[in-house]
């Protein structure tokens, strides 16, 4: 089977991370084709050996790219089209179905009124639920998705969860890279350091722990990511006088050496599809504070994560975390059995057999 996936963009980002992960664990031959922004993931998945195509998309009403990649769809033999993100979805499902090939697609960003990060009006409503007509199947990274497609109206016949996942084994703890990240961005081996992931962008609310920081005395801020509040946000640092206790390191594919420099994961944002990065703070042992994250919702934390109820409750659970840090002199935490359960082999398996059912469907009154 030939699958080609479409994705809006492929700078660093948890629905490009996603698809970098998925690829070389599924049994199928699959290329990637970027609408536009072939960033840091569309490097990572050339030097894996994945082939990347790109049809530099103008404008997010760039309707030449519809033809642009019916082409592609039938003269690379593609026997199933997968989308992400919501102009890949609108795009690549029309001209999967203009190319005569089925469509599934996966909704990594749908918020409660806000689709990746951008409030959503009733035109982007419109227009997502007559184009995911088009498609076979949507897949849900989490059953807080899957409830807010169907209040939007999509089938629930046409939904199906499958979280999104991680490889527990390269976020594992390796002291070694500790020592030389710190040593790269300037921070000591005793400093406490909390950490925090994802894109720069305002609904993040990493504004948040720039206040927070204030009242950590000897502790530094490492914000891991690139985009449009990073200047907003350098300039709330010196305005709070935090400046010099304060690294972003701007686009990162591969996060792993900066967990590893880090003492204590904070996620601050009051939405969230799935909470990956807090999985992935899981898995590197580290403790980890946070305001939604899904993927945990219903699970028992321990010792090994908090959930505040609101922004007033940060600055003092990033205090008793920092002082739960120094109790354990700096030591990891055990990888929580959670962090098992987003296994991406194993929902690799999954994103397959819907493939297959998609792809091979059972007649009517025939069971598989």
């Amino acid at each position: 089977m030939r699958v080609l996936h479409v994705i809006s963009g492929l700078d660093a980002g948890g629905a490009e991370h996603q698809l970098r992960l998925l690829l070389p664990r599924l049994p199928v031959d699959g290329e990637v084709v970027t609408l536009s922004h072939p960033g840091a993931v569309a490097r990572a998945l050339r030097a894996g050996g994945t082939r990347v195509h790109e049809v530099g998309m103008t404008s997010n009403r760039d309707v030449t790219v519809v033809p642009r990649l019916v082409r592609l769809i039938r003269g690379g033999g593609f026997d199933l089209v997968h989308t992400h993100l919501y102009r890949a979805c609108v795009y690549g499902r029309v001209a999967a179905r203009l190319a005569g090939v089925p469509a599934v697609a996966t909704e990594h960003s749908l918020g409660d009124g806000v689709l990746e990060g951008r409030r959503t009006s009733a035109g982007v409503r419109a227009l997502y639920l007559a184009t995911e007509r088009l498609g076979r199947m949507t897949i849900a990274v989490s059953a807080v998705v899957a409830a807010r497609l169907a209040a939007w109206g999509v089938p629930a016949r046409r939904i199906t969860v499958i979280p999104n996942g991680i490889d527990p084994a390269e976020f594992r703890f390796d002291p070694h890279l500790r020592r030389t990240t710190r040593r790269r961005l300037g921070i000591r081996p005793d400093t406490p350091v909390i950490g925090a992931v994802g894109r720069l962008v305002p609904g993040k609310r990493f504004d948040l722990l720039i206040p927070a920081l204030a009242r950590a005395p000897g502790a530094t801020l490492l914000l891991v990511g690139a985009g449009p509040a990073g200047t907003a946000l350098e300039k709330l640092a010196a305005r709070y006088g935090v400046a010099d206790r304060f690294v972003v390191t701007g686009e990162v594919a591969e996060p792993h050496q900066l967990y590893c420099a880090m003492d204590l994961f904070a996620s601050p944002s009051p939405q969230e599809t799935f909470g990956l990065a807090v999985i992935e703070a899981l898995a590197s042992g580290l403790p980890a504070i946070y305001a939604c994250c899904p993927a945990l919702d219903g699970v028992s934390p321990g010792d090994r994560w908090r959930r505040i109820a609101g922004p007033e409750a940060l600055s003092g659970a990033l205090a008793a975390g920092l002082a739960a840090v120094r109790e354990r002199a700096g030591a990891r935490l055990p990888v929580p059995d959670v962090v098992g359960h987003y296994d991406i082999a194993r929902l690799a398996g999954s994103v397959a057999d819907l493939y297959r059912r998609v792809v091979s469907p059972v007649p009517e009154g025939r069971s598989s």
